[in-house]
């Protein structure tokens, strides 16, 4: 059956184009009308935040505009995850993952819009970037040398090339990924992976450059080689958080019964693990090296990050994006006891807001530290691209079935079983 007449007959069950095996189509398609009212609830609430934060940046612009990149690079990074997800299964020829692959795809769904969502950061790159602010930069010898990178038209067009890349990346492989629900599962998975190669390493580049323009010329001063993985690692562990989430929040709604196991939320448990290691590893390699080395130039942007009441900030980022889910996530009973692995998923987003917040607000001080200062901007800042981002989620997750039934592996995916 087609997912056309799945929309249409949503009582009928779903015959796999691969197998004989039956699945009710109530368990994988979402009903137009919940998605539809999620998705305006989304868009309304995020049109609402936006409009607050962009009042409140015309009354205190560090704190209105800071607020707004916080949560922008936040949820960007959600999406990015979502985009890696989806390439690194299909470039591994995954089989365990079919079955939550389009809830990442509705995911990186949500990359075009923050195309979009990236004007009101332009409008205040004179607050957000000391270089692009004409009174620091005129009297700063080092911005001015940094000037043939660090210019407003050469970001702009930085800019422009990494949503050209994302956009173009989400869009081709989710309609592919629908176009496999008609049938030529394989051909079309073999097309999935030979374009997810190239694009794995165009999304390395740009997500890079982006966590380079985008967070670390925010202090012109500083920079670090590996600050666009460490931006990474939490993308990619933000979004395991994010898919256990949805999973079981689909699940509740009555949908995937069966089709996400236990086993699924293992091994996503345990990929959140190991991710949650990997952002620490990263972390500290940043931190070592450079509290080693002891130069001025560089132990700055962590001085900052210390003192003026940034401690307390500084050590509820660690404790909330690796001490405790590191812990908790040790026992295999834990990734296996869906409580309380949603009880971890929620942690681990909480301390990706945190570690945002922690990199973008301190930057902002330009050579006048005036220490934390938690502004209502940042609510509605959050409200207003999270917003966005789940009507978008929400929209996405509409418009196909939740699982590829297309895909030659589902069967395989269905039985997968942990040993």
């Amino acid at each position: 059956m087609s997912a056309t007449n799945i929309a249409t007959a949503a009582a009928e069950p779903i015959l796999h184009s691969a197998d004989a095996d039956t699945i009710p189509s109530s368990q994988v398609v979402w009903p137009a009308s919940r998605s539809k009212r999620v998705s305006t609830i989304g868009f309304g609430l995020g049109a609402v935040g936006i409009i607050a934060t962009l009042i409140g940046a015309q009354a205190d612009p560090i704190q209105g505009y800071g607020s707004y990149l916080t949560a922008y690079m936040l949820f960007l990074s959600l999406g990015l995850g979502g985009l890696f997800f989806v390439m690194i299964h299909h470039l591994t020829s995954a089989r365990w993952s079919v079955t939550v692959r389009r809830l990442s795809e509705a995911v990186m769904g949500t990359l075009p819009v923050f195309a979009l969502l990236f004007i009101p950061v332009a409008l205040g790159m004179t607050t957000l970037f000391e270089w692009a602010n004409p009174a620091i930069a005129a009297g700063d010898e080092l911005i001015q040398e940094k000037s043939p990178y660090l210019n407003v038209t050469f970001f702009a067009i930085r800019a422009v090339f990494y949503f050209v890349v994302w956009t173009v990346l989400s869009i081709h492989l989710a309609r592919k990924s629908a176009q496999q629900d008609h049938g030529d599962g394989p051909k079309i998975l073999a097309h999935l992976r030979a374009v997810s190669a190239p694009g794995m390493i165009l999304f390395g580049l740009t997500l890079t450059f982006a966590a380079f323009d985008w967070l670390m010329s925010m202090s012109a001063h500083w920079f670090s080689t590996i600050f666009g993985v460490y931006y990474f690692a939490g993308a990619f562990q933000g979004v395991l958080a994010l898919l256990i989430v949805v999973a079981m929040l689909l699940q509740r709604a009555g949908l995937l019964q069966g089709l996400v196991t236990v086993e699924h939320y293992h091994d996503l448990g345990k990929l959140l693990f190991g991710f949650t290691v990997f952002f620490a590893y990263i972390g500290f390699c940043q931190y070592f090296l450079i509290w080693y080395a002891n130069i001025p130039e560089e132990t700055f942007w962590f001085t900052a990050r210390w003192d003026h009441g940034w401690a307390p900030i500084s050590l509820a980022m660690i404790a909330f994006t690796f001490v405790f889910p590191f812990f908790w996530l040790l026992s295999r009973n834990v990734k296996r006891h869906l409580g309380a692995l949603l009880f971890a998923a929620i942690v681990v987003l909480i301390g990706r807001f945190i570690d945002v917040y922690w990199m973008v607000m301190p930057s902002l001080d330009h050579h006048h530290p005036v220490g934390p200062q938690l502004s209502w901007t940042i609510v509605t800042a959050l409200l207003g691209i999270g917003g966005v981002f789940v009507g978008m989620l929400a929209w996405r997750l509409g418009k196909n079935p939740l699982i590829p039934i297309g895909d030659p592996h589902l069967r395989s995916s269905l039985g997968h079983e942990n040993v």
